[in-house]
């Protein structure tokens, strides 16, 4: 990591391009002894945001001397933790005519620049990523301040269950970490996991959360899943080797940006055929996380399984009916069948 006090040393390496860090219930195949009492994260003040939308992130430098060294003008440096706040990534560093946004927020994170105090962040087109825990570091001469700062979503968003075509617990960390992120997606946080857990998911399949722990939510303790005796809870595996262990994953996304339909069509579909489909109609195959977050977030409702960009077929009931999820409402999951069956029809997405 770059630090404030080699700034200096810095502008030679932005000037030649160097870059900084960038940053249904089935049965668990293992169980742990015991089940930790779970507790409410306070959360310090934070910034709520909205996906799609603009976020300012305040940092201003107080002077409290008179004094210059004959700097270069102010030097500042944003960086975002990682989700268990035991590394930083650089998002935006500035020293003088210098100015770097790095990762994923190039060309989406300037600075505010509103009076030569100020070293206020802008981040555009704000999404998954960009939510958690940042810190800005400002320095000019003797005077010195550091802020962090917390965003968080606008909506809770939903927590939902992976698991690939190959089957469950066929994913290590990072392999998690893309599964969400094909799907419109992040791995979820312990914090998104225990509301989803206290808003009602019981899942006994054990999934990655973005610390590297891997845990699942029981409501409905039983045999398989920590015992019948067991509390209802968070089974807690603890942090697993990213590399070498291999699990599901649970995934957070939030707020839709566009639109989450059923594609009326003549004849049912192969995987290709839906693909073009959506396509012809200016669109794009839906994603699990779309389907998730218009079932959830917007009470989208259908009793016709489709096919999904991962070569899913799924279908989002709110509204429990027989013959369609009788007893609770669910995206329910047909499978991952052959892809040249003609048997399914297809959910699309249209961005704004």
């Amino acid at each position: 990591m770059i630090t404030l006090l080699s700034m200096a040393m810095l502008a030679l390496s932005l000037a030649h391009g160097v870059h900084g860090q960038t940053g249904s219930a089935g049965s668990a195949v293992e169980t742990t002894d015991t089940v930790p009492e779970l507790t409410v994260i306070t959360e310090p003040p934070s910034i709520v945001a909205t996906r799609g939308g603009n976020l300012t992130l305040p940092c201003r430098l107080h002077r409290t001397s008179s004094f210059n060294f004959g700097t270069s003008g102010m030097r500042v440096k944003w960086t975002k933790y990682s989700p268990d706040l035991a590394q930083e990534n650089d998002v935006f560093v500035s020293m003088g005519f210098h100015k770097k946004a790095y990762g994923g927020f190039q060309g989406r994170a300037f600075l505010q620049e509103a009076d030569d105090n100020d070293a206020t962040l802008i981040i555009t087109d704000v999404g998954l990523d960009d939510y958690g825990k940042y810190k800005c570091e400002v320095i000019d001469g003797m005077d010195d301040n550091i802020v962090e700062v917390t965003v968080e979503f606008q909506d809770k968003g939903i927590v939902f269950p992976y698991s690939p075509r190959l089957g469950r617990y066929n994913l290590n960390f990072h392999d998690a970490e893309k599964a969400c992120m094909d799907q419109d997606a992040v791995v979820a946080s312990f914090e998104q996991l225990y509301d989803a857990w206290q808003a009602g998911l019981d899942w006994c399949n054990a999934g990655w959360l973005n610390d590297g722990s891997v845990q699942y939510p029981i409501n409905k303790p039983r045999g398989p899943c920590g015992g019948t005796n067991s509390n209802a809870g968070l089974r807690n595996y603890g942090r697993r080797d990213k590399f070498h262990s291999r699990f599901d994953v649970f995934c957070f996304t939030g707020t839709l940006t566009g639109r989450f339909y059923w594609l009326v069509q003549p004849n049912l579909l192969t995987y290709t055929e839906a693909i073009q489909a959506c396509q012809e109609d200016g669109a794009e195959i839906a994603k699990v996380g779309h389907m998730y977050s218009a079932w959830k977030l917007q009470g989208y409702d259908r009793c016709d399984a489709g096919w999904l960009a991962d070569g899913s077929v799924r279908y989002p009931i709110s509204n429990p009916r027989k013959n369609c999820s009788p007893d609770e409402a669910a995206v329910r999951m047909v499978g991952f069948p052959d892809k040249k069956q003609k048997l399914y029809g297809v959910y699309c997405y249209k961005a704004q």
